[in-house]
């Protein structure tokens, strides 16, 4: 089991819940459109009060921010997703949480820069990916609130688990 800490943007669901649904192995495991703020974050068992009342502490001293998904970009030709206008807000968030826990790197620490994104697909074929983006296109930009950080708990990516891949919400932590 894992976690991870992401703002929800439910604003963005009628544009891109249907092809995230094809194309996005998280959309099909439970995982809302989001923008991450760190994945992967603490295994489960080592989530307990003095956790959760940190979290709540650390992200009560963030304003709620408003902002707008504008762009459609890429990771070569294999992950296709919406950026934001303005990344800054969420890379402060990021770099608070991984502040706060140095030992969870952002995305296990592949990536020396972490792009603020929403995820529209990553799996299928290049066709179907750029069908996809071609779609949500013409749908920004897409206003939308952070107004909180929400923890999210599931299985590593190809464990064996009933039922099948299934991520639960755990825990949220309004921005101040």
């Amino acid at each position: 089991m894992q976690s991870a800490l992401l703002v929800a943007v439910p604003a963005a669901e009628a544009a891109v819940g249907p092809h995230r649904a094809r194309l996005d192995v998280a959309a099909r495991d439970g995982v809302p459109a989001h923008i991450t703020v760190l994945y992967p974050f603490l295994p489960p068992a080592e989530i307990g009060p003095d956790v959760l009342a940190g979290l709540s502490r650390l992200f009560a001293g963030v304003p709620r921010f408003a902002f707008t998904l504008d762009r459609v970009r890429w990771f070569g030709e294999s992950v296709v997703w919406l950026g934001p206008s303005d990344e800054s807000p969420f890379r402060a968030l990021t770099d608070r949480a991984a502040g706060a826990y140095p030992g969870c790197s952002p995305y296990g620490g592949i990536d020396e820069d972490v792009v603020p994104h929403l995820t529209l697909g990553h799996v299928g074929n290049l066709a179907e990916l750029r069908a996809a983006a071609d779609a949500v296109r013409p749908l920004l930009p897409i206003a939308a609130e952070a107004t909180e950080v929400t923890l999210m708990t599931g299985p590593t990516p190809g464990a064996s688990s009933e039922p099948a891949g299934r991520w639960q919400f755990a825990a949220s932590f309004p921005l101040g």
